[in-house]
Formats: C-alpha cells, structure tokens, sequence
C-alpha cells in the first residue's frame, strides 16, 4: 500500500481532526471488487484512526492484494502506515 500525507496548521478551519482519504481505481477491479476494498480499508482506518496526529490528511492507495489478504495482516498495514505519518507529521511541525 502506498499513502501520501500532509501535516495542517494549527489554524486550518477545517477542524483538528485526522482527514483520511482512499482511493480505488478501475484497476483495482471492477465495481463489487472496488467497494469491497473500501470497506475492508475504512474499517482498518475506524480501528487506527486514534493513532494519528490531529491536524493531519492522509490518502491511503491500496494494491489489489487488499482482497485476498487477511484482516489482521490489512489492520497491520494501516497501523504501521499511521505510524510512519505521525513520525513524519512531526517531524514537520
């Protein structure tokens, strides 16, 4: 999975709650197996999203193996993911 994230300033008026963002393209298969990507990935986010910092957008790019791995392994990803961008969130500020 590649991700993308930029760290907000503290004033942004969009809030101080963590954006996430996915993405799934044609490539990804079609229309059934695109939607099942999302909701596996959103699921991942929801149990992880406390582990980002607040003023933060994230967009996370799955590969099509999203399908066939296991849920634990995908929990796994997003976590280690949310933990590079809180390293490099800070590293920003």
């Amino acid at each position: 999975m590649s991700y993308f994230f930029r760290a907000r300033s503290s004033e942004d008026p969009t809030g101080a709650a963590p954006r996430v963002g996915l993405t799934a393209g044609r490539v990804l298969g079609g229309a059934v197996e695109r939607n099942r990507i999302r909701r596996r990935m959103r699921e991942a986010v929801r149990l992880h999203l406390g582990e980002l910092p607040l003023h933060v957008d994230v967009v996370l790019h799955p590969r099509k193996t999203v399908l066939e791995m296991e849920f634990a392994r995908l929990e796994r990803e997003v976590a280690r993911v949310f933990a590079s961008v809180a390293d490099g969130a800070e590293g920003k500020r």
